[in-house]
């Protein structure tokens, strides 16, 4: 079985990780915090001090990091260690310029696939800590762009793969879906700091709101026991308002920007949105 190399441990990788050990690949892991790797390791998997050391025997790589600038990192530490006919699987929200940067950074040979995971039915934001149960047991919706035949039944591991189209698409879909679900957040708290402004009791808005149109984006807005971190929710937009002129999404980008903290998830933010 191929020997896979996983860079990235997060709140996704971890999970990913493991189950594609159980599925009995031998698998090296690295991250930057090298103490989250701990539990893979007393399941049987290698520990890498580095990128390039994680991706010299390998056959896959597959990357789950925090953004573009991390992924940069690592495909500069690790590209040039690199096995000739490899494989390198790029899962994270990092949009399709930074796909591209990596594939040109690639050696000859060396196919990519960008995958990451977020059905058109669900995006990161919007399911929260339910994706990581779905990455524990392998139902996932991964968004799959350019040539998945070499790699495709390692990504049927982690979930139900769909092609998106050219090396790129996958990344880019998952960049519109998140943004749409994350400015979403914020207009349903402004739309709730109406209804307060309003005098409206209790749950009235909100019990509208979450019979209509919009009722996913009023339950993440209000999930518990999840975690999206709401500072990667500003990553993601300003990803996105880099690529396009979106007023709204620019909007919703400063209103995360003033009330994000690090590490909470992005329901909080979104309480304080509506009180703001």
């Amino acid at each position: 079985m191929e020997h896979i190399a996983f860079l990235g441990l997060g709140h996704m990788g971890a999970p990913m990780a493991r189950r594609l050990l159980a599925a009995g690949h031998p698998l090296t892991v690295w991250n930057r915090t090298a103490g989250k790797a701990g539990p893979l390791v007393a399941a049987g998997a290698g520990l890498a001090a580095s990128p390039a050391g994680a991706v010299r025997d390998a056959d896959v790589v597959i990357t789950m990091l925090a953004g573009p600038d991390a992924l940069e990192a690592v495909a500069g530490a690790a590209a040039e260690a690199l096995r000739p006919g490899g494989h390198w699987i790029e899962m994270s929200t990092v949009g399709p310029d930074a796909v591209h940067r990596l594939a040109a950074r690639l050696p000859e040979g060396v196919p990519l696939v960008d995958a990451p995971w977020g059905s058109p039915r669900s995006s990161e934001a919007e399911s929260g800590g339910g994706q990581h149960h779905k990455a524990a047991s392998g139902a996932l919706g991964i968004l799959a762009g350019g040539d998945t035949t070499g790699v495709e039944h390692l990504l049927a591991h982690l979930g139900t793969v769909t092609r998106t189209g050219a090396l790129g698409s996958g990344a880019a879909l998952k960049l519109v879906l998140n943004s749409a679900v994350i400015s979403g957040i914020a207009v349903v708290a402004e739309a709730l700091r109406l209804a307060d402004t309003l005098g409206l009791e209790g749950d009235t808005a909100r019990t509208a709101l979450a019979n209509g149109p919009l009722a996913g984006v009023v339950v993440r807005a209000h999930a518990e026991g999840v975690h999206f971190d709401a500072t990667l929710a500003v990553k993601d937009l300003d990803l996105a308002t880099k690529t396009a002129r979106l007023p709204v999404i620019e909007a919703a980008s400063e209103h995360y920007r003033r009330v994000a903290e690090p590490g909470e998830d992005i329901s909080r933010a979104a309480a304080r949105i509506r009180t703001a």
